[in-house]
């Protein structure tokens, strides 16, 4: 089975520390290659210039709001019952990672999530959806706060295109169990990388 997916090894190359750069891939399992450009689409009219403080980390040091973006997609494979979606700065604690956000469950139907639905309690996701555990700890949206000094982390919002309905995870199941169901049975992704270092 095919499974292609870009190469984001360049991105962030050169840029100042406190710079941002968007950059949109898709992904296609069982597809040729060609078929990606015009498959899903994924898209954020809040994150177009980089991560506002809106968007950062509420913590100690870091100064942001903690408010989810808003997120648009399209091109959903006709086959699709739900969608998953999942954040991840795979550039944190030494290139192990770090669990930004994570959504299940998310209706075929809908187009986008408002900007503020990570909230905890999931009140702003379309009906049905739901938040998993994070790195954080929570079932809500944390935003980007890297270590000053630390260059530039990629953060990887990856829309998954599932077959079924709801995604038969174990009890207790977080954001890492959900990428690595997703990626084993979706029909389609999409990824949109953001570059942000402070």
């Amino acid at each position: 089975m095919v499974h292609a997916k870009p190469s984001w090894s360049r991105i962030g190359a050169g840029l100042p520390r406190a710079a941002a750069a968007l950059v949109l891939g898709a992904a296609l399992i069982g597809a040729p290659a060609p078929a990606l450009a015009a498959g899903m689409q994924l898209s954020s009219p809040t994150l177009r210039d980089g991560v506002a403080p809106a968007q950062r980390y509420d913590g100690p040091g870091c100064g942001g709001g903690n408010v989810s973006p808003a997120l648009q997609w399209s091109g959903l494979p006709p086959t699709t019952r739900s969608l998953a979606l999942t954040v991840f700065d795979r550039d944190a604690r030494g290139g192990a990672g770090w669990w930004h956000w994570a959504v299940v469950d998310i209706p075929a139907s809908a187009t986008g999530l408002a900007l503020g639905a990570g909230a905890p309690g999931g009140a702003g996701l379309p009906k049905g959806a739901r938040q998993l555990r994070t790195s954080f700890g929570k079932e809500a949206y944390g935003g980007p706060c890297p270590p000053p000094g630390s260059g530039v982390h990629h953060y990887e919002f990856t829309l998954w295109a599932l077959p079924q309905a709801r995604l038969p995870l174990p009890p207790g199941a977080g954001a890492p169990e959900l990428a690595e169901m997703a990626s084993v049975g979706a029909i389609a992704e999409v990824q949109l990388v953001v570059g942000y270092g402070r």
